[in-house]
């Protein structure tokens, strides 16, 4: 008598099943330029060739004024209007994109994969390479972008936590970093340059393969291709936005210069009170000469933005209208100002600080607009190995040469050292 067969399961179906794949690919990190942009559309680039670029400032309105004597008196002598330059250099970048062959060949085409990866990697650079240089425009002139606030190391990676500030806001998993010293005197591993492999914002937590030496809490994450001591790179807003007394601002020493300092407001570590902005703007207003500067606005991370909607809250009277159609909402719109300037949100801003920025007086010095590395008209190259030979793989590279500058610091006032609200820290 034959053994019967046991009855057949969905196991023995799976070698003729088909399979499904999602058509649309979620972007799991995000990709912001809202600083960057915004200087992009409010100023002109100005072009510029291998000599740093002049920013002519007047310092002096010049002329002697007092009283004289018309019947027969001398008038004396006068003067003249004093200016000098101020000298803005210029910061090369590079995003570099490469893939193999077989990687090209085996998404090409609608019946191979649900996206071509040479496509991708094409249509996708460009935002990612504006998102890097808005991280950039949030640091002070040397390319730091986090410091070390905590660490660990096992299985061969160092965990590295970063400062409530930021976090790792700054940052991209893929990215490759430099590691220097609390006081950016040397670079901890000079030459090697780790790769992030794990980012999480929450965390403020990134992991690098492990780093010789170790990392010491206090340590500076900066970006990748810089070296020596002190590093240089772009001159970002708080590079610029500064009532510091020490050092130089493009040039100039600031502990001689008064003009080219910003006013500040300390908050001392408390939460943001509404004498504070009135206060950055009527020291900007003092400063510049006039109230009247239409194109101000005030920079901020949306923690900040969430603490100043908390004060509008406590006087909030809702009113309801005739109709029986209205929702409740009991949230301010997202047209906010602050004593009457509009309220810029970025979340790469410091979480500690507002800016009160005239965009007007913000542009760039531009030897290098953003765009496709190209030679004799290739924008792709190939890679070489060792013997000389070609490797299957393909490299792409965006670059861009240039600065941010503000031709007048004292037009721009900010709030730092400010509380960060319960749950965004």
């Amino acid at each position: 008598m034959a053994t019967p067969l046991n009855p057949q399961n969905v196991a023995d179906t799976l070698a003729i099943q088909l399979e499904k794949i999602e058509k649309k690919i979620e972007v799991l990190y995000e990709i912001e330029d809202t600083f960057y942009s915004q200087v992009e559309k409010s100023a002109d680039a100005t072009p510029v060739n291998t000599r740093d670029m002049k920013i002519p400032l007047q310092f002096a309105p010049g002329g002697y004024f007092g009283q004289y004597n018309p019947d027969g008196g001398n008038l004396g002598r006068g003067s003249g209007p004093h200016y000098e330059n101020a000298v803005i250099p210029i910061v090369d970048f590079r995003y570099a994109l490469e893939w193999t062959k077989k990687a090209e060949w085996a998404t090409q085409g609608d019946a191979k994969a649900i996206i071509s990866v040479f496509n991708k990697n094409m249509a996708s650079a460009m935002p990612h390479f504006r998102a890097h240089m808005d991280s950039m425009c949030m640091t002070g002139g040397n390319g730091v972008l986090g410091t070390v606030t905590a660490t660990s190391n096992a299985g061969g990676f160092d965990t590295i936590v970063l400062d409530v500030d930021f976090g790792v806001k700054l940052l991209m998993e893929g990215q490759k970093i430099n590691l220097y010293s609390s006081a950016l005197a040397q670079q901890t591993v000079p030459g090697d340059e780790p790769e992030i492999v794990f980012r999480d914002v929450p965390t403020k937590t990134i992991r690098v393969a492990t780093i010789p030496g170790g990392v010491a809490v206090g340590d500076k994450i900066v970006i990748e291709g810089v070296s020596g001591a002190s590093p240089v790179s772009l001159l970002g807003v708080p590079y610029h936005v500064s009532n510091s007394t020490a050092g130089t601002w493009l040039g100039f020493t600031r502990s001689t210069t008064p003009a080219i300092r910003a006013s500040r407001v300390d908050a001392g570590g408390s939460g943001l009170s509404l004498p504070f902005p009135r206060l950055a703007l009527n020291l900007l207003g003092d400063r510049s000469g006039s109230m009247k500067k239409p194109n101000i606005k005030a920079w901020m991370h949306p923690a900040q933005a969430a603490a100043y909607e908390s004060l509008g809250m406590l006087v909030t009277t809702i009113d309801k209208d005739s109709g029986g159609s209205q929702g409740m909402d009991l949230y301010f719109g997202g047209n906010m100002t602050m004593a009457g300037v509009p309220i810029q949100q970025s979340f790469k801003w410091d979480k500690r600080r507002i800016d009160f920025l005239n965009m007007d007086s913000w542009g760039r010095a531009e030897l290098k607009k953003p765009g496709f590395y190209t030679s004799d008209g290739r924008k792709l190259f190939e890679v070489r190995g060792l013997d000389g030979g070609v490797a299957a793989s393909t490299l792409l590279y965006l670059v861009a040469s240039w600065n941010l500058f503000t031709s007048n610091p004292q037009e721009n006032a900010y709030i730092d050292n400010l509380a960060i609200p319960a749950g965004y820290a």
